[in-house]
């Protein structure tokens, strides 16, 4: 195979694996997705509430690690305590998803025929339109995940380093809208916005690159096949995942710590506030408190979900002529 039959043939490794939105069974991708990405959230949660713990541990809690934080849960709440505030969590994720999903595929589908008349190249096409839809579904998304947030969080913590104890989502919801109202469930907005948006549009942005770097440098090195293998297909997608998890961790957490403390503090106090008490407290590595089980979480979580969400898509996908 000469280099330019071999080059010609470098996208058509990822164009297998594309799969256009309006080629869907609707029905089934929500339904079967809602199925699938709660089982995930029942797997990673548990380092959600201890990269939660971490960010707001005060006194001798500021001196645990993930492991001391995990293991102190266990002692004092057991198995339960890992899962404070999941019900809120699950409840309220599934129209948050529908609404992160379908402007998610929309907006690329909208900004790859955009940057097409620009000519670049096919991986930095790529990082736009899924910067872009990342950016955009978070957007939309947030009117809903915010109050799950606010709520979550505070049974994540509740009876922590000297936090208020609920009987459960619906006491905290109760209690925020009787000294609050319904601004209460929404605090923290615009800073979930300014840690969610950029996040989730890095997210994307680094998959989407990496993904077509991958299959680029595949393409590259193997003359013999030219139609990639399921499981060649699922290692890139889960690396692609992998990556740009670990690179989303590592851009995100200082305004997630900021955004957590302001969220689950009972004083109120403002954004500038817990960032002079944080620099105070620790200095400037106050920052990354829970970075560990975030990066861990952001990982795992973007490894499992990409690889469930494109099994997913290819599942539901049919041609013209025929429903999955």
């Amino acid at each position: 195979m000469d280099t330019s039959t071999r080059a010609a043939k470098i996208p058509s490794l990822y164009q297998q694996t594309e799969i256009n939105w309006d080629n869907l069974n609707m029905t089934k991708f929500y339904v079967v997705g809602a199925g699938m990405f709660s089982c995930v959230t029942v797997a990673l949660y548990p380092v959600s509430v201890v990269k939660t713990r971490m960010q707001v541990a005060s006194g001798e809690a500021m001196r645990r690690n993930a492991v001391a934080t995990f293991k102190n849960i266990l002692k004092v709440d057991g198995v339960p305590g890992l899962y404070r505030g999941f019900g809120t969590v699950i409840t309220g994720a599934i129209p948050a998803r529908i609404i992160f999903l379908t402007a998610l595929e929309k907006t690329k589908a909208t900004s790859l025929r955009l940057v097409k008349p620009l000519k670049l190249s096919e991986s930095t096409e790529a990082a736009l339109a899924n910067g872009l839809g990342g950016l955009t579904a978070s957007l939309c998304s947030q009117a809903v995940f915010v109050p799950i947030d606010v709520v979550s969080q505070k049974l994540m913590v509740q009876g922590y380093s000297g936090h208020v104890s609920y009987t459960g989502g619906l006491d905290v919801v109760e209690k925020i809208m009787k000294a609050d109202g319904p601004r209460g469930l929404y605090r923290g907005f615009g800073l979930s916005v300014m840690t969610y948006a950029p996040s989730s549009a890095v997210w994307w942005a680094s998959y989407g690159f990496s993904q077509r770097v991958i299959w680029s440098a595949l393409g590259r090195l193997n003359d013999k096949e030219d139609t990639p293998s399921q499981l060649k297909i699922v290692g890139v997608q889960a690396t692609g995942g992998m990556i740009a998890g670990a690179v989303t961790s590592c851009v995100s957490t200082p305004l997630d710590t900021i955004k957590t403390r302001l969220q689950v503090n009972q004083n109120k106090p403002k954004a500038g506030e817990v960032v002079r008490r944080l620099i105070a407290e620790e200095g400037w590595k106050g920052f990354y408190r829970g970075l560990g089980p975030r990066f861990f979480s952001s990982s795992a979580w973007g490894t499992s979900m990409i690889v469930c969400y494109e099994y997913l898509i290819a599942s539901c996908f049919f041609p013209r002529a025929r429903v999955c």
